[in-house]
């Protein structure tokens, strides 16, 4: 059967036994269902003709429904092992935030020639991030967008102090003219507590890899072939190092859900092709991997990258429970979601919005977290073992489990700066104008 009809089918089945409550034996997400516990032959024989999941219906499920079907459909499809992956997108957008408010947007092949414009790109860090959900819902768009503005404001800050300098220098000079000036607040000094002025950050550049915008539909996110296409772009940020004649040891690469997959493939064609690993890979909720070649260890893993890190906010939904990387964070212990998040899709955004948090100049160390195999262990436990930092500040040398608790409101980290952030300034003022009525209700 050709493997997408496969897919369909599997959607239908969990989407029909969702529908018969009595079609199955046991609540818990995290059981390892067979199909004899929950689903009659009668059952089989009625199924209605084929319904798409969307993002949209994942939406609309409360979150332990959501789950429940997510992992119904997942069992199925592993049952034979033979759900093989045939979708690899083509013609996938990318774009580059500017600091003025406007984007560099174009299909990833012609990219490179767009970086070339700009003198100073990859002159500092470089942050890659790999969409791994359509940005069609408020939950996805909101996400990714936290996740850029907070890299607009983390590596335009020494701009903004700089900008600041300059303004305090010129309101000195005027003052010694002669001239009474009324002194009033500039953008950095707005943004001037002692935790953004305590800040390390550095100056860089953003390229988001839209490859969420190509998953429409679950089909395509489920039979995403995750190794062609992060052959891909591994291919492509190679060619990114080499026509720009920039170093490669300053490339953060960030993937979001299934994106975190490619990701990882997408480091270990770069180490294939260069013999040299990346910097670092970040998975934000690595996602569960339905469709899987045979013979072929598939999805993010320690060795992907020098130093490779995961946040799962989704475990028995839309992510998975398996270790990813070098170190894996699990707020609030392995579940189904974390504190806040109504749905499967909110829940596996969450791991974006807290990455983001970290990133704001002054909340590097807003989510602390210890050694742990579960929340319970935690609680017994807190303040043990070695004390580690979820997101941008995470070390490079941890290893292992590390559990968390998080708010189930902005701001999230336990650790965060109590005065929020109401916008953001500066340099980056244009970029986020368009949103801050948003955001201002979380920020």
């Amino acid at each position: 059967m050709n493997p997408m009809k496969v897919l369909s089918l599997l959607a239908c089945l969990a989407v029909a036994v969702m529908a018969k409550p009595n079609g199955r034996q046991d609540n818990s997400v995290n059981q390892a269902m067979k199909p004899s516990q929950w689903l009659s032959g009668s059952q089989l024989e009625a199924i209605p003709a084929v319904d798409d999941l969307t993002i949209e219906r994942l939406e609309n499920m409360n979150l332990e429904r959501g789950a429940e079907l997510l992992q119904q459909v997942y069992h199925l499809s592993q049952i034979h092992h033979n759900v093989e992956p045939s979708f690899v997108p083509s013609g996938i957008q990318a774009y580059v935030p500017q600091a003025n408010g406007q984007k560099i947007v174009a299909p990833l092949s012609e990219m490179i020639q767009r970086l070339k414009q700009k003198q100073t790109f990859g002159d500092d860090e470089v942050t890659i991030i790999v969409t791994g959900m359509p940005q069609t819902t408020e939950t996805v768009k909101k996400a990714t967008r936290k996740l850029v503005q907070a890299y607009m404001q983390r590596y335009n800050l020494q701009q903004q102090r700089q900008h600041g300098k300059n303004n305090q220098n010129n309101q000195d000079y005027q003052d010694q003219s002669g001239e009474q000036k009324n002194h009033q607040r500039t953008s950095s000094e707005e943004d001037s507590s002692e935790e953004v002025k305590n800040a390390k950050t550095q100056s860089g550049d953003i390229i988001v890899i839209d490859l969420g915008s190509k998953l429409t539909n679950y089909q395509r996110y489920a039979m995403l072939d995750v190794e062609k296409t992060g052959a891909k772009i591994g291919k492509w940020i190679v060619q990114m190092v080499n026509e720009l004649d920039m170093p490669f040891d300053t490339i953060h690469l960030i993937g979001q859900n299934v994106g975190a997959h490619v990701a990882g493939a997408a480091a270990q064609e770069f180490t294939r092709l260069t013999g040299h690993k990346l910097r670092r890979v970040t998975g934000l909720d690595p996602s569960k991997i339905v469709a899987k070649s045979q013979n072929t260890l598939t999805g993010l893993a320690r060795g992907d990258a020098e130093f490779v890190d995961a946040i799962h906010t989704s475990v028995y939904g839309m992510g998975t429970p398996i270790r990813s990387g070098d170190v894996d964070f699990y707020p609030n212990g392995p579940a189904a979601g974390v504190p806040g998040a109504s749905n499967v899709v909110e829940a596996a955004m969450r791991a974006t919005r807290y990455f983001a948090e970290s990133v704001r100049p002054g909340n590097e160390r807003s989510f602390p977290a210890v050694p742990a195999n579960s929340l319970q262990q935690y609680k017994q436990n807190d303040g043990f073992g070695k004390r580690a930092y979820m997101g941008i500040d995470t070390a490079h040398d941890l290893e292992g489990d590390y559990i968390l608790q998080v708010n189930p409101k902005s701001p999230f980290g336990r650790n965060a700066p109590a005065q929020k952030q109401s916008n953001y300034h500066g340099v980056h003022q244009a970029w986020n104008s368009h949103s801050n009525s948003q955001d201002n209700k979380d920020y």
